[in-house]
C-alpha cells in the first residue's frame, strides 16, 4: 500500500496536495504549463500507480498549471524516430500510462485549465470532466506530425466522439474548443477560469460523502468497458506506432 509522504514529492512533473482524502494533482514543467516529453511519459505511469495503491486517496482532482493543460504543439521535427529496441520503453510506458490511470479505483475529476494539445485522452478519461472557457483539444503529436496515433488516442477519441468524428479528429488535427467539446459530450461543464478549481473541489466534497467502498467500486464499475478496450487494442496500437516511428528513422538515413 502506498503512503502519501513517500510519493507526494517524488515526481518532477506533478505537484500533489491532499486534504480530507481529496488528492489534487497538478501537472507542470518547472512550475509552468506541462511540456510533454520523455520525463512526464516516464513519470506519469509510476505516479498513477502510487496514487492508485494508496487507500487514503478517496477522490482525485487532476489539473494543469497556468494557461495551458498540456503542450507544446507537436511537429514532424519533434515526433520520435526510434529503432525497435529504443521503442520498447515507450511501449511499456504507453501501456501503463493508461492502465495505471484506470487502476486508480476512486473517482477522478479533471479540471482542464487551458488547451490540451498533447495526450488529451488523459483528462478526458476522468469520471467528471470540467473545462475552462479557454480549454481546447487537439491531437497535435501524432498523425499530423507523422506518427501513428496508436498510444490510446485511437481508442479514446473514437469512443468519446463516435467512430467517424473520432477518425476525422485524429486524421485532420482538428482543434475542438470548449464550447464545441461541451456540445459533443467530451466535457460536462465549461466554466470561467477562476471558477474551475472551486467547482472541482465542490464536486469532490460531494462525492466524498459516500463510503470508501461505494467510491471505489463505482469507479471500478464505470471503467470496466474502457479497460477491456485498452486490453484488446492498446498494445497493438503502440506496436504500430513504433513501426511508423522506425520507418521515419530509416527514411532519414
Amino acid at each position: 500500500m502506498g503512503k502519501f509522504e513517500e510519493y507526494s514529492n517524488k515526481y518532477k512533473a506533478i505537484r500533489m496536495d491532499r486534504q480530507d482524502g481529496i488528492l489534487e494533482i497538478t501537472f507542470h514543467t518547472d512550475g509552468g504549463p506541462l511540456q510533454w516529453g520523455g520525463m512526464p511519459h516516464e513519470e506519469f505511469p509510476r505516479a498513477f500507480y502510487d496514487i492508485g495503491s494508496d487507500p487514503e486517496n478517496r477522490v482525485v482532482i487532476m489539473t494543469g498549471t497556468g494557461d495551458a493543460f498540456s503542450g507544446p504543439p507537436g511537429s514532424a521535427e519533434s515526433a520520435p524516430k526510434r529503432a525497435p529496441a529504443q521503442w520498447d520503453s515507450t511501449y511499456w510506458e504507453g501501456k501503463h500510462l493508461l492502465w495505471n490511470l484506470l487502476d486508480i479505483e476512486v473517482p477522478i475529476i479533471s479540471a482542464i485549465n487551458g488547451p490540451a494539445l498533447r495526450h488529451s485522452e488523459i483528462p478526458l478519461l476522468c469520471d467528471i470532466v470540467l473545462a475552462s472557457e479557454t480549454a481546447s483539444f487537439q491531437d497535435s503529436g501524432h498523425f499530423i506530425s507523422g506518427l501513428v496515433p496508436g498510444d490510446g488516442m485511437h481508442i479514446v477519441m473514437p469512443m468519446l466522439l463516435g467512430l467517424n468524428r473520432g477518425r476525422y479528429f485524429l486524421l485532420t488535427g482538428q482543434t475542438i474548443d470548449s464550447a464545441k467539446a461541451l456540445e459533443l459530450g467530451l466535457v460536462s461543464e465549461v466554466l470561467p477560469g477562476q471558477d474551475l478549481l472551486p467547482r472541482a473541489r465542490e464536486l469532490a466534497r460531494q462525492l466524498a460523502q459516500q463510503s470508501d467502498l461505494v467510491l471505489r467500486y463505482t469507479r471500478v464499475a464505470l471503467t470496466q468497458y474502457v479497460k477491456r478496450m485498452l486490453h484488446d487494442i492498446l498494445g497493438y496500437g503502440l506496436a504500430l506506432e513504433g513501426l511508423g516511428s522506425a520507418d521515419s528513422l530509416m527514411r532519414q538515413r
